[in-house]
């Protein structure tokens, strides 16, 4: 992960904790500067006009928000939403101190660059991911990238439908599939992977 770093050193006045939850722009909000996520995870996603609604990425320690780079750069307004997956710590860059970081901060420019280049990469992979990639594939894949330590995914079928570009019943009927096939057990809100070798499988098959 390419790590962001700014001058002047962190500034803990202007850094705000936001709980979970928490809707931090909208679509036709206004940018009011540069955001670092100094802790927790910010989910940003975008909703088309059938209200079907797609993860276009995570926001973490050390990643760019593309979208408030977008609007930093164009001077446009905001085009998805973000909301704070987690309690989190952020700090907003003003403007102008941000563009005069750009323009006068060698390493700091470098970097910034480096992390837009690779969240690119990462909306490359969406887009191969949805266009390319069963409903199969792309829900295993979701599952073993969100599953912890002791196996569980603590995760709606609503919010793995958001994850993966789906509707909800579709993705219920996957899980239930992959209950019947002995790789994950189900409960209301909580998914069990148990086969996480076949389940990392089933993620590489083509459709």
């Amino acid at each position: 992960m390419q790590q962001i770093r700014h001058s002047p050193a962190r500034d803990p006045r202007r850094v705000m904790a936001v709980p979970a939850g928490a809707v931090l722009y909208r679509p036709d909000d206004e940018c009011p500067g540069f955001v670092v996520v100094h802790s927790g995870s910010v989910k940003v996603s975008l909703t088309a006009e059938n209200g079907r609604e797609i993860m276009l990425y995570r926001v973490r320690p050390g990643d760019v928000c593309l979208q408030t780079f977008g609007c930093l750069v164009s001077g446009s307004a905001y085009s998805a939403e973000a909301v704070a997956e987690t309690p989190v710590e952020i700090e907003i860059i003003p403007v102008a101190e941000f563009q005069r970081l750009v323009a006068e901060d060698a390493p700091f420019r470098q970097q910034l660059f480096a992390a837009v280049a690779n969240r690119f990469a990462d909306l490359e992979r969406l887009v191969e991911d949805v266009a390319l990639s069963s409903l199969e594939a792309r829900l295993a894949r979701a599952l073993l990238r969100l599953v912890d330590a002791e196996g569980m995914v603590n995760a709606t079928h609503e919010s793995l439908a958001v994850e993966i570009g789906s509707a909800r019943a579709v993705v219920s009927r996957q899980i239930g599939q992959f209950a019947r096939d002995g790789l994950v057990e189900a409960t209301r809100g909580h998914i069990r992977v148990l086969a996480p070798g076949r389940l990392e499988a089933v993620s590489h098959e083509a459709d």
